[in-house]
């Protein structure tokens, strides 16, 4: 909405959920193992990112919050599947 805050929200939102497509697309072809732990390191944190202006959307009832659940949940697992993977990418890193 229209009030004080919204189009920050929104842009914000925005930038950081689009950066962690780019981020992720680098990271599927990377220059090395490393270079791959990074771009998905930058990718997570894009995520939390973008939780965090989901989490100020749904405090602030920009939209209701009960409609920003299934999102929220997806976030989440996604949140998961990154962190999993950096894990492992750093383990491997570890065993060369």
């Amino acid at each position: 909405p229209d009030r004080m805050g919204g189009r920050h929200l929104q842009d914000q939102l925005f930038r950081s959920a689009t950066s962690v497509a780019a981020n992720y697309a680098e990271a599927c072809v990377p220059e090395s193992r490393r270079d791959f732990a990074h771009k998905m390191g930058v990718a997570l944190k894009e995520l939390v990112e973008t939780r965090m202006w989901f989490r100020i959307i749904a405090k602030r009832e920009y939209i209701k919050p009960e409609l920003l659940v299934n999102l929220m949940d997806e976030l989440e697992e996604l949140v998961k599947i990154f962190h999993s993977s950096i894990k492992t990418a750093c383990r491997n890193l570890e065993e060369a």
